[in-house]
């Protein structure tokens, strides 16, 4: 569908131009929470650092999103845009993105794989210099595929954790043919956004597709990483028994000097009442955990691709299924057990509520704009590997977050930086 000027047709695939005055609204909703962007918007508007940088996104098509783009194209970048996961399309926000920003969208909420990948392709074919992608599809299919596209690019972004544990292996494996700066790896970005945003928003789908009340019950979180932390905290916020599934020892023991009971995930399944998985691995619940899983336990996934769930399994196991709820599928067991998964087993804090609350998205998106202004001056200079986010920028993202809430720190004297940089004073 192009957008609704005929004289300059904006060439997108949304779902409906119609829907685009609720997507503007929520859009400028979001913009009134994202203040460090608003002032980069500013900056890049007078100084132009994109000027004529063709820039491909793979992201999801949220307000927040929306708004990072506004701020690349005032920078001078002619964006583009397709979704990064299949359920995570806001309908309303693509169609204001194309009618209001001129900025052509392919992402429909809902799209089967073919389109989705249909979707990448198009995102493609706008020939960029700069990628921007939550959890490396665009690059993945741009290596597989499109391989007489790389020549021309600059570098990219990555947004998500499991993004860069893929880029990384490309790295590796000597594959990886540009630079890609991990956005995920900043500061500003995984202390915040995966603590705070995932702890949050993920919570916030499970309770919106279900309506079950949290307190009292036993609530398993599947992975301790900066989102596992925030999810665990978030439901023991509202009351319930919070156990901590986990491979890693380190990682064990913290969840459990913070308070948290650790266990063997299979011996978790046969007393939760939630699961939800945050590992970014492939079936962390798997087939044996189904066959002992407790009758109605709702099972979610907010780490990236459903394959946190082997569904495949489940699915095999089941002998009959529905939807008693939107975004509720139950898988009824032939000993009469029910399981309950959410949305597909996909990033149910977008496919089944609105995602990151905006000012954490503020950060990590911030991160984004001036990475992809770093890397339109440097990164013709850099090796094709995964790069950190230049600390300058993570300071800069931290000072601003901080003036828009009207907070000031204190400064280091010469004498402190003195003796922070000698050792010659001890005792």
């Amino acid at each position: 569908m192009a957008g609704n000027n005929p004289r300059s047709p904006v060439n997108a695939d949304i779902r409906d131009p119609s829907l685009a005055d609720g997507g503007r609204g929520r859009i400028e909703w979001a913009w009134s929470e994202m203040p460090v962007l608003r002032l980069l918007h500013d900056r890049f508007l007078a100084e132009r650092p994109l000027e004529g940088l063709r820039v491909s996104g793979c992201l999801h098509i949220t307000t927040e999103t929306a708004n990072l783009a506004r701020v690349l194209q005032a920078g001078g970048a002619e964006v583009v845009l397709c979704a990064s996961n299949p359920l995570s399309t806001q309908d309303d926000v693509a169609a204001a993105l194309v009618r209001d920003f001129r900025i052509p969208v392919h992402a429909i909420r809902g799209e089967d794989t073919d389109t989705y990948y249909r979707h990448i392709g198009a995102a493609l074919d706008h020939r960029p210099q700069v990628t921007l992608d939550d959890g490396a599809d665009l690059v993945s299919e741009l290596h597989k595929g499109r391989t007489e596209l790389l020549e021309g690019l600059v570098g990219g972004t990555e947004e998500t954790t499991t993004g860069v544990i893929r880029l990384r292996a490309m790295a590796r494996e000597g594959a990886l043919r540009y630079p890609i700066v991990a956005v995920n790896d900043a500061l500003t970005k995984h202390l915040f956004d995966n603590r705070y945003g995932t702890g949050q928003s993920a919570l916030d789908g499970v309770i919106r597709a279900t309506n079950i009340l949290l307190a009292g019950r036993a609530f398993t979180v599947v992975g301790y990483g900066w989102c596992g932390r925030g999810l665990a905290l978030r439901a023991r916020g509202h009351g319930a028994h919070v156990v901590v599934c986990e491979v890693d020892p380190l990682r064990a023991l913290e969840a459990a000097m913070d308070g948290y009971r650790v266990m063997p995930l299979r011996l978790a399944a046969a007393q939760s009442d939630f699961m939800v998985t945050v590992t970014g691995d492939k079936h962390a619940i798997d087939r044996s955990h189904f066959e002992v899983m407790k009758d109605g336990c709702v099972l979610a996934n907010a780490g990236h691709f459903n394959v946190e769930l082997n569904l495949e399994a489940l699915a095999a196991m089941a002998v009959e299924r529905h939807c008693p709820r939107p975004s509720v599928e139950e898988f009824r067991l032939s000993d009469g057990r029910r399981i309950r998964v959410l949305s597909e087993g996909r990033l149910v804090n977008l496919a089944a509520a609105e995602g990151h609350p905006a000012a954490v998205m503020d950060m990590s998106f911030s991160n984004q704009a001036l990475s992809v202004a770093w890397l339109a001056r440097r990164g013709r200079e850099l090796a094709p590997e995964v790069h950190r986010v230049p600390e300058a920028i993570d300071r800069e993202v931290a000072e601003l977050k901080l003036a828009a809430m009207d907070m000031r720190i204190d400064t280091l004297t010469d004498e402190q930086r003195d003796y922070l940089s000698s050792w010659r004073e001890g005792t």
